[in-house]
């Protein structure tokens, strides 16, 4: 892989991973379409996903900031901490990795599999497309919900344990490269009666520990191959456009939940989908 593959794959990660378009599907068409292998295996992947990451915790920086001091005060004081809604929140975020988690765990090698069937992954985009064109036909009680600030003109539907299990099963099928993480979840909470601002809060900080935990599962990998010259350019320039497009594209998206826009996207996925399944069947 030459540094303007690195670019435009790393540039097409960030951009993906946060518009619901599924990042492993356009990543996998990608290299297969530019030819490329990535001589150190998972380790490209690993790295643009961790550029990523980076977008969601700055982006959200106050918010995490705020949710980590909640929990360390809970662990210092659980009685009186409880009923703090940010305690509320981690603790949905947590049941939220428990389907992501044994998906992982048990299936890992089966996933990673079909990153080489590029007809699959467009099928998928297809699927993906059709889950977001239905949150156009979400009840209005829930599509109109004002994302204002304010209190008293937000009407938010809480997320409970059952809720986030839901949007958890969600972020374990967009595993499969084609299915959008981001498109996935936002869209079965949209469904399940959430707002849109919760919705998209609670979809990308959900995502923080999955992806952080991912990351771990191949730190060895990594230390093990001591990337050095060429390798490391094209990781860094990888991981590079990824943060700059990724924290972008998670700007937009937010401006787009605003202006229930969200089912537009369908429109792209089948596109591209389409496009696959021609060039591949």
């Amino acid at each position: 892989m030459n540094l303007i593959e690195a670019f435009i794959l790393g540039v097409l990660q960030g951009i993906a991973e946060f518009l619901p378009i599924s990042s492993s599907g356009h990543l996998a068409l990608g290299k297969i379409l530019l030819g490329s292998e990535v001589e150190s295996g998972i380790t490209y992947e690993v790295v643009v996903h961790f550029g990523t990451l980076v977008s969601i915790i700055y982006y959200y920086r106050t918010e995490l900031g705020r949710l980590l001091a909640s929990g360390l005060r809970f662990l210092l004081n659980p009685v009186k901490e409880k009923e703090n809604k940010d305690i509320h929140f981690l603790g949905m975020i947590l049941i939220s990795m428990i389907p992501a988690f044994i998906v992982g765990f048990t299936l890992k090698d089966k996933v990673e599999a079909i990153f080489s069937n590029p007809l699959l992954v467009s099928i998928m985009l297809l699927v993906t497309g059709g889950l977001l064109f239905s949150t156009k036909f979400v009840p209005s009680r829930t599509q109109e919900c004002d994302i204002s600030d304010e209190p008293s003109q937000r009407r938010t539907t809480s997320i409970g344990i059952a809720k986030s299990f839901a949007i958890g099963l969600a972020q374990a099928c967009a595993m499969i490269p084609g299915i959008s993480r981001s498109g996935s979840t936002i869209t079965i909470a949209l469904w399940l009666g959430v707002d849109r601002k919760t919705a998209a809060n609670f979809s990308f900080i959900m995502v923080i520990p999955v992806i952080g935990g991912a990351m771990l599962l191949q730190v060895l990998d990594l230390i093990e191959l001591g990337i050095q010259g060429d390798a490391l350019q094209v990781l860094i320039i990888g991981f590079l456009s990824s943060v700059i497009s990724g924290y972008f594209a998670l700007k937009y998206l937010i401006i787009v939940l605003k202006k229930s826009g969200f089912y537009l996207f369908s429109f792209y996925c089948w596109a591209v989908g389409l496009v696959g399944v021609w060039l591949f069947l």
